[in-house]
C-alpha cells in the first residue's frame, strides 16, 4: 500500500495508459481524481470532466485543483502528429502545445502553492524519449515532451528544499490505440520497439512511489538520450536512412 492515504489527480486518467495507472494508484491505497473528457472505465475515481486544450476549461481545471489539496499531480495527458512539418494544420499545433505543455505548467502552478505550504507533494510528469531524441516527422510532438523535460528540471531546481519533488518519466513508443496507422507504418519501417501499456504503467507508478527524479525507459534509446546530448550529429548520421524512408509514407 505505498500510496495508502493520498489524494493524486491524474490527467488522461482514461486513456490505456492513465487507466492502468490509476487502477494500481487504487489497489494501493491512493484516492484518485481523473481529468480526462471521458470518465475512467470500471474505476471508482472521481472525474473531472475538461478539455485541456480549451484555455477558458484549463482555468476553471486550475482553480478547482488550487482549492484542494493534493500529494501529487501527474501529468499524462497528451496529443500526438506524425507527418511532415509543414503539413500539420495550425489548430493541431496549438492543441498539442495546449495540452502537452501548457497545461502541465498551469496545473503544477496550480497545486505547488498547497504543496509547499504543507512542506509536501509531487509533481509528476510524463514526457517521452522523443522529448530528447527528436525525430523527424514528430516536429511539434518532440518539440512539446522536449519543454515538458526543462519544465521538469526547471521546477526541481526552483522547488529544491521545499518537500515537493518533481519526477520526469521518458517513455518509449507504447503499443496503444495512440497509434496512428502512419505511426505503425513507421515503428515497423525503423524496426522501433513498442513497449505494453501494463509495462509502462507499472514503471510510472513504480518512478512515482519511489520518488525518482529522470526515469527514461527502454534500452538502446536510454542510451541515445546520452549519445543525443553529447553528439546530436552521432545520432544525426545513425538516423538519416531511416528518416529517408520514412519520407517516401509522405511523398
Amino acid at each position: 500500500m505505498r500510496f495508502k492515504g493520498q489524494r493524486i489527480v491524474v490527467t488522461g486518467g482514461a486513456g490505456e495508459i492513465g487507466g492502468r495507472i490509476v487502477e494500481q494508484l487504487l489497489r494501493e491505497g491512493a484516492t484518485v481524481a481523473v481529468l480526462d473528457r471521458q470518465p475512467p472505465q470500471g474505476l471508482q475515481a472521481r472525474h473531472i470532466a475538461c478539455d485541456l486544450s480549451d484555455p477558458q476549461g484549463l482555468e476553471a481545471v486550475a482553480a478547482m485543483l488550487a482549492a484542494e489539496p493534493w500529494d501529487a499531480l501527474i501529468n499524462l495527458a497528451g496529443v500526438q502528429y506524425f507527418g511532415p512539418m509543414e503539413r500539420e494544420a495550425p489548430e493541431s499545433l496549438r492543441r498539442t502545445l495546449a495540452i502537452n505543455l501548457l497545461a502541465p505548467m498551469r496545473l503544477a502552478q496550480a497545486v505547488t502553492p498547497g504543496m509547499r505550504a504543507r512542506g509536501r507533494g509531487q509533481i509528476v510528469n510524463i514526457g517521452s524519449i522523443f522529448g530528447s531524441i527528436n525525430f523527424a516527422h514528430f516536429a511539434s510532438y518532440s518539440s512539446s515532451k522536449a519543454g515538458l523535460r526543462a519544465f521538469s528540471q526547471a521546477l526541481r531546481r526552483e522547488l529544491a528544499g521545499s518537500g515537493v519533488d518533481v519526477t520526469y518519466v521518458a517513455p518509449r513508443a507504447v503499443k496503444t490505440g495512440f497509434n496512428s496507422a502512419k505511426v505503425l507504418e513507421f515503428a515497423a519501417l525503423t524496426k522501433m520497439a513498442m513497449d505494453p501499456p501494463d509495462q509502462v504503467a507499472a514503471r510510472i507508478v513504480d518512478a512515482v512511489a519511489a520518488r525518482q527524479r529522470d526515469v527514461y525507459l527502454g534500452f538502446p534509446e536510454a542510451l541515445f538520450v546520452r549519445l543525443n546530448a553529447l553528439f546530436p550529429a552521432v545520432v544525426d548520421r545513425a538516423l538519416a536512412a531511416a528518416d529517408r524512408r520514412v519520407a517516401q509514407l509522405f511523398a
